[in-house]
């Protein structure tokens, strides 16, 4: 018969769950990565989802992770490739409009292509920077599509993602 009466240690217990296998290791080894920091466009013209403008106030997520001034130099890079390439795009897009109904759509072509070669040229630029300082930092970023907040309508961001740090472990 059980002695209800009688205490035992937790370790003493089959099944008391102290005991360590490799998967409880593996999920010590995972490292807790933050959620990415999200950047929105703040400009006051919006082609395809990218807008003309990105906000450069330093988010707090980042504090102590990179110094203020080279979040602001990134990000004033990536708002003069924008100065430069969107405003063509706005003429072309205007242009394509007035001429749609005629070219049954086709002059809008050269709108989307213009957006396609801004994203590309952004997203070569980000590389650029992630390999000259932000991957050293653990940090990657990446120009993304996101649902906006109050509609069903897609937009550009910067997302900055935080590239997690594996711990080396040495055989024993």
């Amino acid at each position: 018969m059980a002695d209800f009466d009688a205490i035992y240690e937790e370790e003493d217990l089959p099944g008391s769950g102290n005991e360590s296998t490799a998967a409880d290791q593996s999920y010590a080894a995972t490292p807790i990565v933050p959620e990415p920091i999200i950047i929105r466009g703040a400009g006051n013209m919006t082609v395809f989802g990218l807008s003309n403008k990105f906000e450069t106030d330093f988010p707090n997520g980042l504090v102590s992770r990179v110094a203020p001034e080279e979040f602001k130099a990134t990000v004033m890079r990536i708002n003069s490739v924008l100065k430069k390439t969107l405003p063509v795009n706005v003429k072309w897009l205007f242009c394509g409009c007035v001429c749609c109904c005629c070219t049954l759509g086709c002059s809008l072509w050269p709108v989307v292509c213009l957006s396609k070669r801004t994203q590309h040229s952004l997203n070569k630029l980000l590389e650029w920077e992630n390999s000259r300082l932000y991957h050293k930092l653990g940090l990657h970023w990446k120009l993304t599509k996101q649902r906006c907040d109050s509609s069903s309508m897609m937009e550009h961001v910067l997302s900055i993602e935080f590239i997690p740090k594996i711990p080396i472990f040495k055989p024993d």
